[in-house]
């Protein structure tokens, strides 16, 4: 048996806001369009950690790749390869920490 809703969230808008949530809701009621947006809300975007975490993985990459050029170091394929490895290892994390702190107002 679906449990039942018997709690209530509720604000104040201008009319201008109602107007744009009226447009945004379409065929739904108001309610029920805000409660879909505010349940999306509670779950993470899988296309925004993915993209987040790949830019982490790059920007691991290209630092690391300056300071070892900048110290005269040259890679080898073999440290290119294990540099990237290491950057994709915990990238997904990364993202998930970053975006939660960026949500919670957390400093990373």
């Amino acid at each position: 048996m679906p449990s039942l809703r018997t709690k209530s969230i509720s604000t104040k808008v201008t009319d201008e806001e109602y107007a744009l949530f009226e447009a945004l809701a379409g065929g739904q009621t108001i309610s029920e369009w805000a409660r879909d947006v505010l349940l999306k809300a509670t779950k993470p975007d899988p296309a925004e950690q993915t993209l987040l975490a790949e830019i982490l993985a790059l920007r691991t990459i290209l630092l690391n790749l300056h300071f070892a050029v900048s110290q005269g170091q040259t890679l080898t394929e073999e440290d290119m390869r294990q540099l990237i490895e290491r950057a994709d290892q915990n990238k997904l994390s990364k993202a998930r920490q970053r975006l939660a702190e960026a949500t919670t107002g957390g400093m990373p």
